[in-house]
């Protein structure tokens, strides 16, 4: 909107005292003539704003207008200015009104606080990213949003398990974000229902609109809805035999969420190898990261994962023989 946009205007020249037309047609996204239209708008409404033609001339303020915003410590301003734009506000549209707050905010700060954002940004960084994400931006997160501000029911048809498609009619009570990944919280048939917002296929805001309990309370619910969920999770336990290379590492290459338990140092065979047990999701992944951890790493139970990881080791090694024999076999072209 041009308000807001005038606005962020007053608040650039505040906060950096003198810009060009181009810089901030870049911040604001806009053409430099749409900057010196909404400078002239500026003026009629009677903001102070000049301009300097010329090498080093530019876009400011008459120096006597300004702003303060008391209350605020030096230590709190550095705390606040901590803060980074979440990709997950990014995606819900609202990074950019997020910051132009702040950007009031700098500039609403009394004079000798200003240099404390500068500062704070040159030293502290909060990167909200995982290593090589590859998450796609909800392409319904913004349709969703709207029906959660005006309480209204929705009809999503979104993909379960095994690549089934689901409709449901919920009410959308709200939107939670876990490590940039989306969920949707609402009640169907009466019982709460979480959805991840990237599995939604199809969504449709309908006409009607439900009323919301007043003794809800989204952050309690979620936290109760992923205790219950932790509870859910299936678990795949291995007990194993982990070389000494490979122990000090082992939580590098179980991930994040990895778990497992050291048991007792294995006297019979190899005295410094280690014996621990392993927790996966399921079978399938156990495979994966055990065949992954090459022989540094020996499953002793149970007995059906060690022969399928036997199998497929024995399958790869065929495989790569054949291929090698094959390119050995074929004739030399002169």
């Amino acid at each position: 909107m041009r308000a807001d946009r005038l606005i962020s205007i007053v608040m650039l020249l505040q906060t950096h005292e003198r810009m060009t037309a181009e810089k901030l047609a870049d911040e604001l996204e806009v053409s430099q003539r749409t900057i010196y239209r909404d400078i002239t708008a500026l003026n009629i409404a009677g903001v102070p704003v000049y301009t300097d033609r010329g090498p080093g001339g530019g876009i400011a303020l008459v120096e006597s207008y300004r702003t303060t915003l008391t209350g605020i410590s030096e230590d709190e301003a550095k705390a606040l200015f901590m803060l980074s734009i979440p990709q997950a506000l990014v995606e819900l549209g609202v990074g950019q009104k997020l910051k132009t707050a702040l950007l009031k905010l700098t500039a609403a700060l009394p004079h000798d606080q200003r240099g404390v954002v500068i500062q704070t940004h040159q030293r502290i960084y909060l990167d909200p990213t995982t290593w090589r994400s590859i998450e796609q931006p909800s392409i319904h997160l913004s349709v969703i949003h709207q029906a959660v501000w005006q309480d209204r029911m929705l009809r999503i048809v979104y993909e379960g398990r095994l690549n089934a498609q689901i409709e449901i009619v919920t009410a959308p009570l709200g939107l939670v974000s876990k490590l940039n990944i989306w969920y949707l919280m609402g009640v169907t048939d009466g019982h709460l229902r979480v959805v991840r917002v990237k599995d939604i296929i199809e969504v449709i805001i309908m006409e009607e609109e439900f009323q919301r309990d007043e003794n809800f309370n989204l952050v309690n619910a979620w936290m109760e809805w992923c205790r219950e969920y932790e509870g859910r999770r299936p678990i795949f336990s291995v007990k194993v035999k982990v070389s000494p290379q490979l122990i000090s590492k082992l939580r590098l290459y179980l991930g994040e969420s990895g778990r497992y338990e050291v048991f007792e140092t294995d006297s019979h065979v190899e005295s410094d190898w280690t014996v621990a047990t392993i927790y996966y999701e399921n079978f399938f992944r156990a495979r994966e990261s055990i065949l992954s951890m090459g022989r540094a790493v020996e499953v002793l139970e149970p007995e059906a994962l060690k022969l399928s990881v036997i199998d497929f080791a024995q399958q790869i090694v065929d495989y790569y023989l054949e291929k090698s024999s094959v390119s050995k076999e074929k004739p030399v072209r002169h």
